[in-house]
């Protein structure tokens, strides 16, 4: 059962800035359809979403407060944290806003640019979700932890986990994808494959390819959707969070035999 129900709240006028978010890639545009079918709300989502729960507890954070997810996405994390905290989302998409809608239809979402979306009031919690990975310069981090911040109250935290660090990035990692079987108005097999590189160790960035290998009524379409990302090292993760204010901790995560890193930041109450 859902922590608290809510009206939706009519999507925001925010534009794609200029830069890096200007051109969104193409799964959270015309490949969005995908999206539901590949990330299903069981399994990983529901273990991270305990981990991301554990996390505010230990930082003091109550559960059944509110809470804002930056960067929500398609609501798969949400569908979770739904559970414990009245949730509202906010993203950049509006293809992955109607998603995050469908899926959870008792909160509020906004369309907004996590970096500059100003909602006017204060939240126990901020959780950044995984489009954390899309800032790719420091003053981009500083921007929306300074925001995250702003949107707190006093006492409460801020979390986020980094999916790739300087200390530890795989160059030339790849992953293949179980073959997802969607359904509705695109039946279809998609098989996917992501591979990230970085073609220059001395900056903040590298790129993720991904490849759809689709198949509809037997034929096959191969599609393409280039990310580029951000790539920090922890040093400068928590000098960021530090900048805007926070009191700083690190917690290790696993998930499918990888490690992660996730980020505690917490309001001081003075």
């Amino acid at each position: 059962m859902d922590a608290v129900q809510q009206p939706v709240a009519a999507a925001s006028t925010d534009q794609a800035p200029a830069g890096a978010w200007a051109d969104l890639p193409r799964l959270y545009r015309d490949l969005a359809w995908i999206w539901p079918w590949w990330s299903r709300p069981d399994g990983d989502y529901r273990t991270y979403c305990h981990h991301v729960l554990e996390l505010l507890s230990s930082a003091g954070v109550r559960h059944g407060g509110s809470m804002l997810v930056l960067a929500c996405g398609g609501g798969t994390n949400v569908s979770h944290l739904k559970e414990c905290f009245a949730v509202t989302g906010v993203d950049l998409s509006a293809e992955m806003l109607a998603l995050a809608r469908a899926t959870n239809p008792g909160c509020e979402f906004v369309q907004g640019d996590m970096r500059t979306v100003a909602l006017e009031r204060r939240f126990d919690a901020v959780f950044i979700d995984d489009g954390i990975g899309y800032l790719v310069s420091r003053e981009d981090l500083l921007a929306v932890f300074r925001n995250a911040r702003k949107h707190l109250r006093p006492g409460g935290a801020v979390i986020f986990t980094a999916d790739a660090l300087k200390e530890t990035f795989e160059q030339n990692a790849t992953t293949v994808w179980p073959v997802v079987e969607t359904a509705g108005e695109h039946p279809a097999e998609v098989t996917i494959v992501e591979n990230q590189y970085d073609p220059d160790p001395n900056d903040d960035t590298f790129e993720t390819m991904m490849l759809f290998l689709i198949r509809e009524g037997g034929r096959l379409r191969v599609e393409q959707d280039r990310h580029v990302l951000g790539l920090f090292s922890r040093a400068i993760w928590q000098e960021v969070l530090r900048e805007a204010g926070f009191l700083v901790r690190e917690v290790p995560y696993r998930e499918n035999d990888r490690g992660y890193t996730s980020f505690v930041g917490v309001a001081p109450t003075d």
